[in-house]
C-alpha cells in the first residue's frame, strides 16, 4: 500500500507529532493526532532550534513563518562560575554550512504555531494511548478511556515515557542523568539580556537564553537522586543560597523569578536503541531516541526526523519500506546525539574542585580546532544526505 492511500495515527501531540501531522497533510496523506492531554498548550520553557532545525523547518515550508517568533542567537558561550569564558563555540561557522540561523525559541510559542497549522478535527485530545494490536496490514491502538482507532501506519510520538515503544521494546524505560532541573521564563526588562550562555560550577549549571517578547529563558541543573523530596519543594530561595556565588545576572535573575514560575524535573533519557521501525509501525521523536538537553538537539532531531520520514515517503514503494529507510538514516546520528549528550552531562556536572579545576585549565588552553570537533561532526553535515542512496555519515 502506498503512502497516500493510507491513514495514518500519530500518538502524541508533541513537536514530532505536530511537525508530522503538518508535512503528512502536505503529502495528501490522512493523519490523525491522539494527544493524552486534555489541552495542547506546549508546557516546559525555551529551546534552541540550531541551524540544522532551521533547515528542517524549511524542508516543511514552515521556516518563513517561525522565525519571526524565534530570538536569534549570534553566539553561544559556555562560562566558568565566576563569568570566565571556557568555550566560545563559532556557530557563524555552523550557520553558513546550512545556510540557516540559531534561535531560541519558546514551546508554548512554538506548539500555538504549529496548532494553528493543522485542522481541527485532525487533533483528538484526552486520548491516552493504552497498547497496540496488529491486525494483518493494519494496526488498532487502544486507549485508556476504552476507545480505539485503526490505521494503516502509526507514528509514536508520545515521549520518553512512551508506553507504546515500551510495548515494542520492553527493556527501553528512561534512565536517570544523575541530575534535576528548574526552569523558568521571566520577563528581562531589568537584566537586559542580550547573549545565550551556560555556566559550569561547582554547585551545579545555569544556563540562560533571550526569548522575543523581552523575555528570559533560564535553566538550572544540580547532582542529586531521582526524585529528590526535598529538592522538588526547593523554591528560588533554596536556588539562590545555592548559585549566590555565581557569576552576574544568575543572583539577580533568580531574585526576579517567582516560585509560581518554576518548573522542576529530573532529567533523563533512553539509552540509544538498535532499532525505530517495526514494519508499518515507526518511533519518532522522543519516544524513539530521548536526549539529555546538553547538546540542546531534543526537539531539533524531532524536527529533523519529520524532514526525512517526508522525504522517504515520496519515493519508497510502501510504508513499511519508507519506514525502514527512515532508520537507516536516523538511527546512527540521533544515537551519536545521546551518547555525545549524555558525557557532556557528565563532565559539566563535576563538583570535585581538582577536576573541575582540571577541566577548565584544559578547556581554556584546547585549541579551537579541538572544541569545535563534536560541534562540526553535529551540525556540519547534512542530514538530509546521510546514508541516501548509501551514502555514510553521522
Amino acid at each position: 500500500m502506498h503512502a497516500t492511500d493510507s491513514t495514518f495515527i500519530i500518538i502524541g501531540g508533541g513537536i514530532a507529532g505536530l511537525c508530522a501531522a503538518i508535512g503528512l497533510a502536505k503529502l495528501g496523506i490522512e493523519a490523525h493526532v491522539y494527544e493524552s492531554a486534555a489541552e495542547l498548550k506546549g508546557i516546559g520553557a525555551g529551546f534552541g532550534l540550531a541551524a540544522n532545525a532551521m533547515q528542517a523547518l524549511e524542508q516543511l515550508g514552515l521556516k518563513d513563518e517561525i522565525v519571526p517568533l524565534g530570538h536569534y542567537l549570534d553566539s553561544y558561550n559556555v562560562l566558568d562560575e565566576k563569568g570566565n569564558i571556557l568555550v566560545e563555540p563559532n556557530t557563524r561557522s555552523i550557520s553558513q554550512r546550512y545556510k540557516q540561523d540559531n534561535f531560541a525559541i519558546h514551546r508554548a510559542d512554538l506548539h500555538r504555531f504549529l496548532l494553528s497549522k493543522i485542522s481541527g478535527h485532525k487533533i483528538h485530545l484526552g486520548k491516552r494511548a493504552a497498547s497496540f494490536e496488529r491486525l494483518g496490514e493494519q494496526t488498532r491502538v487502544h486507549f485508556t478511556d476504552g476507545s480505539q482507532v485503526v490505521g494503516d501506519a502509526l507514528l509514536v510520538a508520545d515521549g520518553v515515557h512512551s508506553v507504546l515503544r515500551q510495548q515494542l521494546i520492553p527493556t527501553s524505560s528512561p534512565r536517570y542523568s544523575g541530575y534535576t532541573c528548574w526552569r523558568a521564563t521571566i520577563d528581562n526588562s531589568s537584566i537586559q539580556l542580550k547573549k545565550s550562555t551556560e555556566t559550569w560550577g561547582s554547585k551545579g549549571r545555569f544556563g540562560m537564553t533571550p526569548l522575543v517578547g523581552n523575555r528570559i529563558y533560564w535553566y538550572a541543573c544540580i547532582n542529586s537522586r531521582q526524585q529528590n523530596p526535598t529538592l522538588k519543594n526547593w523554591t528560588t530561595a533554596e536556588l539562590l543560597e545555592n548559585f549566590k556565588d555565581y557569576h552576574d545576572p544568575i543572583p539577580t535573575m533568580l531574585s526576579e523569578t517567582k516560585n509560581t514560575e518554576l518548573i522542576w524535573n529530573d532529567i533523563i533519557d533512553i539509552a540509544p536503541l538498535q532499532q525505530l521501525a517495526f514494519g508499518p509501525i515507526l518511533l519518532l521523536g522522543d519516544a524513539g531516541h530521548a536526549t539529555t538537553p546538553n547538546l540542546g538537539q531534543g526537539a531539533c532531531q524531532a524536527i529533523e526526523d519529520v524532514a526525512v520520514l517526508l522525504d522517504e515517503l515520496r519515493t519508497a514503494a510502501s510504508i513499511t519500506l519508507a519506514f525502514q529507510g527512515f532508520q537507516k538514516r536516523r538511527l546512527e546520528r540521533v544515537n551519536y546525539i545521546c551518547n555525545t549528550s549524555w558525557k557532556i552531562g557528565k563532565i559539566a556536572q563535576w563538583e570535585n574542585p581538582l577536576l573541575i579545576g582540571t577541566r577548565n585549565f584544559l578547556m581554556k588552553i584546547m585549541p579551537d580546532r579541538l572544541k569545535q570537533q563534536q560541534l562540526n561532526k553535529l551540525l556540519s553535515v547534512d542530514f538530509m544526505q546521510i546514508n541516501r542512496n548509501d551514502e555514510t555519515g553521522i
